[in-house]
């Protein structure tokens, strides 16, 4: 049975001589392909203390990088452990203020200079 890691036990290791990274629920010690990763280390220690299967999954990798993680792999990831993500209507109710309010002045400022616009010709033409 393979071992189980926590968050805090992965993301103890993110420094360029002992690096892990989890994805899709397993743990991976990658510390000896950062060197070797065609995209530059640099994107692979952004992902440090997270889960990186958006990341890995966004760059959209051949199958032989899928397989070639195979040969990294140490443990599964303990998912119980992650808080679950909690969306406050405060900041919900919040941003879409901040929408409707947009999109109000969306209207009325081309409305304000269209009627400046017609004042001052009307005025001029008088």
């Amino acid at each position: 049975m393979a071992k189980v890691y926590t968050l805090d036990e992965v993301a103890a290791h993110n420094t360029r001589e002992d690096f892990w990274i989890t994805l899709l629920g397993k743990v991976y010690n990658i510390t000896t392909f950062l060197d070797e990763h065609p995209g530059g280390d640099e994107v692979l220690l952004n992902t440090s203390g997270k889960d990186a299967s958006q990341e890995f999954d966004d760059v959209g990798h051949s199958h032989e990088a899928w397989a070639l993680l195979e040969k990294y792999y140490i443990g599964d990831f303990d998912r119980s452990a992650i808080p679950k993500k909690v969306v406050s209507l405060k900041t919900s109710n919040t941003k879409a203020k901040k929408q409707m309010v947009f999109l109000v002045l969306q209207f009325l400022i081309p409305v304000v200079i269209l009627n400046v616009f017609i004042f001052l010709f009307s005025k001029s033409s008088s």
